[in-house]
């Protein structure tokens, strides 16, 4: 596994635990994801 992905994996645990409190689990998981792909691509300062 590798480091940059637990970024992408701790958002979507973040965001389903969110959706999971407003009784909507995979928008929550979905936005979630989308999230963390976005931080990854920031933070590593390139796309894939």
């Amino acid at each position: 596994m590798k480091t940059e992905d637990l970024l992408i994996y701790g958002c979507v645990i973040v965001g389903a635990g969110i959706g999971l409190a407003l009784n909507l689990a995979l928008p929550g998981v979905l936005i979630g994801l989308g999230t963390g792909y976005l931080l990854k691509s920031v933070m590593l300062g390139k796309s894939d």
